[in-house]
């Protein structure tokens, strides 16, 4: 963002003003009330809400000072010039632009107003174009109308401001110091939302927090773990440290939110049905200062617009639209367009260099998880006569790094491993005949010079691949290829033994009942998960040992979640299921360790962590002294099973003075009622407690109800 104005600017645009102040003819110019809006976000602010409170003001007009002082004959061209900046920012109201000019040499006076449909468009004009610098003689000086007349008022004699005292905030972090060590994980369902600790050495976990109606639609973490988010009817909100509510975002009827990976910025949309059915939905995307809550920059159009890239569809939008550069740094997003890849910086939230990239027919980009390096997928033209191709470009330079042509392209998906070090390119091409397509993989080589690049194609070129997935901060990666019901697994090493810079199998597994991947965070082990068709197969494989730890079926299960350290995993059966909705916790090696039924279950999230403070030196030192570590945690691990051994011994014990002092009183009982039995038997001697004088018999009895005859004639 541009600097805000400081006071003293303030104050000599304001005095200059006040000269002509009296001069300007705001009948002319149509002035609608300020409106104050406030986001619904729980149970409690539906009771507290009242009805709107409208003021009357200027919060919709903005004053642009050190424009050009030109002729006449040059005015409506600056008009021109100034409505088509600020008209990309909102919507300006017709005759919605006073340059005031001066009577006696008739030229501008360097200034004008901008009034806009609404304040908040006003306000976001104001932050964009601060300091934007139109040419080399001439920097915009911006400030809100409404904001002169507070400047004018400035006292003559200076008084110190009043010194509030300092008030900590809360640690969002504080979560991550539990003395255990423990996960959060956060589970949604009916009307509540609740967040527990998983305590899988107490085989159970341990509610922190729970809250009916917390949302309208869905919760979503930050990336990092610092914020909860949750969607209500007027826009979204913002919890953190002991889910208090932090920040909350206007934005009516939003549908989607997406965070920046270093958590600095929140993204919104709605989409708004169209009146007319030829029409498209209207779609709106802000993008928040998660801090203060400001919005930095609005995009609006059709569907149309926001419909190429993406990886699902969403109410017409392809979701994510934007697309943060890799790294927690916040400092680059993109989008594509028509025949455009447009990356903005986070400085300005304009395009870098004021332009986006031009490429022709572009479908697919995606950034590498740690740089801002940029891989762009062009389509094969209609002919042949323009190969598909994929390209690396570096961010904000635009420097293409490297460029792969691809001829008889079908369709191409791009997979960047988690470190960036590499990127594979799964390539479906046609044959010959063109009747029919097969798989094969473009696998890049980043870090190294040149961006080497491997060609992998399976043995049978004919298998379909169901899924593929890189090994996290690894070097292997999985694939799932051929036809179902039981397709086969191979991994794969971009490293052979000691030698770097060739592709190496390492096994297949074949007939295996699983459709997707799901690698442990911190590599070595992988599920082999059959979802959906195959009714929720498991396997638990460690890839370091190419063996099989445990093979688990969870039925129906729609979802697998891996716990932000590796180890532990959810798999679940959410609402698309009736029935058996609810989650399994497992430990890495397939250990069932408890499970959790719920009616109506729909989401299930585990808290994630922030990057770890740990040196790659100082994770290798830790790794190869793991022995000496793990005593200590072995013997708390061994503290708490004694611990639960003894309480599961105290709970029996309960259990069975429990039933003994019931067959006791049921004794005494029996006792007392004896002479009443004895009555009941006519003064009998028998003792009823001698089960042997008793014998049961069962009798059959017949009787004739009815006889009746008829004579059937043939």
């Amino acid at each position: 963002m541009a600097d805000v104005m400081c006071m003293s600017d303030l104050q000599a645009t304001a005095g200059r003003l006040n000269v002509d102040i009296n001069s300007i003819d705001l009948d002319s110019i149509l002035l609608p009330d300020g409106e104050d809006c406030y986001i619904i976000s729980d149970d409690e602010d539906l009771e507290k809400e009242k009805e709107f409170e409208f003021e009357k003001g200027f919060g919709n007009i903005i004053l642009v000072d050190n424009l050009p002082v030109v002729p006449k004959d040059k005015f409506e061209k600056l008009v021109g010039v100034i409505r088509k900046i600020y008209s990309q920012i909102g919507l300006i109201k017709e005759d919605g632009i006073w340059m005031p000019v001066d009577p006696n040499t008739q030229k501008t006076l360097g200034y004008c107003c901008i009034e806009y449909n609404t304040p908040r468009e006003a306000e976001l004009a104001k932050e964009t174009t601060h300091g934007y610098k139109l040419d080399r003689s001439h920097t915009f000086s911006v400030v809100m109308f409404d904001d002169i007349e507070n400047f004018l008022k400035v006292p003559e004699e200076w008084a110190p401001p009043e010194i509030k005292p300092y008030i900590p905030g809360e640690n969002l972090q504080k979560w991550l110091t539990d003395e255990k060590a423990r996960d959060q994980f956060l589970i949604r369902s009916g009307f509540d939302t609740e967040v527990w600790w998983n305590d899988a050495r107490q085989s159970k976990p341990e509610l922190v927090h729970k809250r009916s109606h917390w949302t309208e639609t869905f919760v979503q973490w930050s990336p990092m773990g610092s914020y909860l988010a949750t969607i209500h009817r007027k826009g979204a909100a913002v919890w953190g440290g002991s889910f208090d509510r932090l920040m909350r975002y206007e934005h009516p009827e939003v549908k989607l939110i997406d965070f920046s990976p270093g958590e600095r910025f929140l993204v919104t949309c709605s989409s708004q049905e169209p009146i007319n059915p030829c029409d498209t939905h209207k779609v709106v995307i802000r993008i928040f200062d998660v801090r203060t809550g400001k919005v930095m920059r609005e995009f609006d159009g059709s569907a149309d617009e926001f419909a190429i890239g993406g990886t699902g569809v969403v109410s017409g939008v392809s979701w994510p639209v934007f697309r943060w550069a890799g790294g927690c740094e916040d400092k680059y997003f993109a989008r594509i367009g028509k025949n455009v890849v447009s990356v903005y910086e986070t400085e300005t939230f304009s395009l870098i260099d004021k332009k986006s990239i031009k490429v022709e027919n572009v479908v697919d980009f995606s950034w590498s998880p740690t740089d801002s390096v940029l891989a762009i997928f062009v389509p094969e033209l209609c002919g042949g006569n323009q190969p598909a191709r994929v390209s690396l470009v570096q961010i904000p330079s635009k420097e293409e790094l490297r460029q792969k042509n691809l001829f008889s392209v079908s369709d191409c998906k791009m997979y960047w491993q988690s470190n960036g070090d590499y990127l594979a390119v799964k390539v479906d091409r046609y044959t010959k005949t063109k009747r029919r397509t097969y798989t094969g993989f473009e696998l890049l080589r980043v870090r190294e010079r040149d961006i080497p690049i491997e060609v992998l194609e399976l043995e049978n070129k004919n298998d379909k691949i169901i899924a593929f997935a890189w090994e996290p901060k690894g070097h292997r990666f999985a694939v799932i290829h051929g036809d179902n019901p039981r397709p086969d697994v191979s991994f794969y090493s971009m490293r052979s033994g000691t030698i770097t810079g060739r592709v190496s199998k390492l096994t297949t597994l074949k007939g295996k009942q699983a459709n997707a991947l799901y690698w442990s965070p911190a590599g070595r082990f992988i599920i082999l998960a059959g979802l959906k068709g195959f009714n929720g197969q498991l396997e638990f494989y460690n890839v370091d040992e190419l063996e099989t730890m445990a093979q688990a079926e969870h039925f129906m299960a729609t979802d697998v979640e891996w716990d932000p350290t590796g180890r532990y995993v959810v798999t679940a059966v959410t609402s698309v299921h009736e029935m058996e909705n609810g989650f399994n916790v497992w430990s890495f090696s397939g250990k069932l360790l408890y499970r959790i039924l719920r009616d109506h279950f729909f989401q299930f999230l585990w808290r994630p962590r922030p990057p770890s403070l740990l040196t790659a030196e100082e994770e290798e030192e830790i790794a190869k002294n793991l022995k000496k570590y793990s005593k200590k945690y072995e013997a708390e691990d061994q503290d708490v099973s004694m611990l639960l051994s003894e309480q599961d011994r105290e709970k029996r014990k309960m259990l069975k003075e429990e039933w003994d002092r019931w067959v006791s009183e049921w004794k005494r009982l029996h006792e007392e009622e004896k002479l009443e039995r004895q009555k009941l038997r006519d003064g009998g001697e028998a003792s009823d407690d001698d089960e042997e004088e008793y014998e049961a018999k069962q009798v059959e009895i017949e009787e004739l109800m009815d006889v009746s005859e008829q004579v059937i004639s043939y």
